[in-house]
């Protein structure tokens, strides 16, 4: 009895300190928090009508939601450094969930504001800069796809509630649907939280010798900042914000204007379709091209991943009215997309070290932020400006093959001199 008592604790401790079961619980975290960003698009329309708003002004608490995600990020990941990511994680996944059951119960723009973009922008935050700052330590040989598949669960937790949440919006209605998925996000996010744990001494020891020399020179952030070759970064990442949440805030309202909303394509209304496919390939690409870069490098697969999204959306445009290619071609730009949430964090540490992962990603995070501002409420403005989405696209297509051309041609040589310079 004695044996079996002891043997219990003993086994259970090992899971928790299993690294692949580590990863598993923040793929759960992630899922929990996914819905607030990735169903958005589902209710700009109820929101404007019960608000009485237009788009542009409702779309505000969608870049509030990304701004107060990124903007205090760093700050965020100081205080999960302090104080642990089990703690702050679940105290994020918390306000996640509390967010919508606040929004459920407002009745005026100003407080939905505070209720989706403040509360929920600052839970989810502490969430995704927490979780892949673990995963960059508990997996120095595979960073790019443990990065990847945490970050694959943000992209496609809203796979599951999708479908789920436009039944309910047609069914119970705006208020209901809030509060009773945000009730189910916050208990499953905090209960997950409660197993996360950080590799120990021995356990980092253990880890592969050559993946962590490769990210032994560490800089804390206030050294970071001060390379060009972070700002490089920066800039890269803002760009592909910007363009891949114009699609993720905007994608309702121009399928709308482009007559393909509503049109049954495989037996599915062509928007929620869309909307289901984009949540897959939003999260498959992260662990894909986390994977593919971990063998034949960054900035390669940054080059390949970026001019995808491009191009796709530039054949997306140009078969705009076609519901079908509408459909498949949204998989194809969100494929082209979504890496950038395992690209970016992995190279920020295979460059400036481990050991201030957390908080040195914080500072990266909000480029996501500003990505928000210029892919939301600006590209709306643009468009009621124009009375047209051609201009809006063009910006997004250039700002990808700007990014993609960055990252073979500058980020790549300077990355390399940097690195060379380090080793000596």
């Amino acid at each position: 009895m004695t044996t079996l008592t002891q043997t219990a604790p003993a086994s259970a401790q090992g899971l928790l300190r299993n690294r692949w079961f580590q990863l598993f619980i923040g793929l759960v975290c992630m899922m929990a928090i996914s819905s607030p960003q990735y169903v958005w698009t589902l209710f700009t329309k109820p929101l404007t009508a019960k608000l009485g708003v237009p788009l542009s002004e409702l779309q505000i608490t969608f870049s509030m939601l990304i701004v107060l995600q990124t903007f205090f990020s760093p700050f965020q990941g100081s205080l999960i450094e302090r104080f642990g990511a089990r703690r702050l994680i679940a105290i994020g996944t918390f306000m996640s969930g509390l967010s919508w059951i606040l929004a459920a119960q407002v009745s005026s723009i100003g407080m939905f504001y505070l209720a989706y973009g403040l509360v929920g922008g600052l839970g989810t935050g502490i969430v995704y800069v927490g979780v892949v700052g673990q995963m960059v330590r508990w997996f120095p040989d595979r960073r790019g796809f443990a990065v990847g598949m945490v970050a694959a669960g943000y992209g496609m937790g809203a796979i599951l509630t999708t479908f789920p949440i436009s039944s309910s919006l047609a069914s119970a209605g705006l208020e209901t649907t809030l509060w009773q998925f945000g009730l189910v996000f916050a208990v499953i996010g905090v209960i997950a939280s409660q197993a996360l744990r950080s590799p120990d001494a021995a356990q980092t020891a253990a880890m592969p010798a050559s993946a962590i020399a490769a990210g032994t020179h560490d800089l804390a952030p206030r050294q970071m900042l001060r390379t060009p070759l972070f700002w490089l970064m920066f800039v890269m990442m803002t760009m592909m914000s910007t363009s891949g949440l114009m699609v993720t805030s905007q994608m309702a309202t121009f399928a709308r204007d482009f007559g393909v909303a509503n049109v049954m394509v495989f037996g599915l209304a062509a928007l929620p379709l869309a909307l289901t496919i984009d949540r897959l390939t939003n999260g498959l690409t992260r662990p894909f091209f986390g994977w593919v870069s971990d063998r034949w490098g960054r900035e390669n697969t940054m080059f390949v991943a970026f001019a995808l999204e491009g191009v796709a959306m530039a054949l997306w445009l140009a078969t705009r009215d076609n519901a079908v290619l509408f459909v498949l071609l949204s998989g194809v730009v969100f494929f082209g997309w979504g890496e950038i949430f395992s690209l970016f964090p992995s190279t920020l540490t295979d460059t400036f070290g481990t050991r201030n992962a957390t908080a040195n990603y914080g500072w990266l995070y909000i480029s996501q932020g500003i990505g928000s501002i210029f892919g939301g409420p600006l590209a709306a403005m643009m468009h009621e400006k124009t009375g047209s989405w051609h201009p809006v696209f063009g910006t997004a297509i250039t700002l990808d093959i700007l990014a993609a051309c960055l990252a073979l041609m500058v980020l790549k040589p300077w990355r390399s001199r940097y690195l060379a310079r380090v080793a000596k």
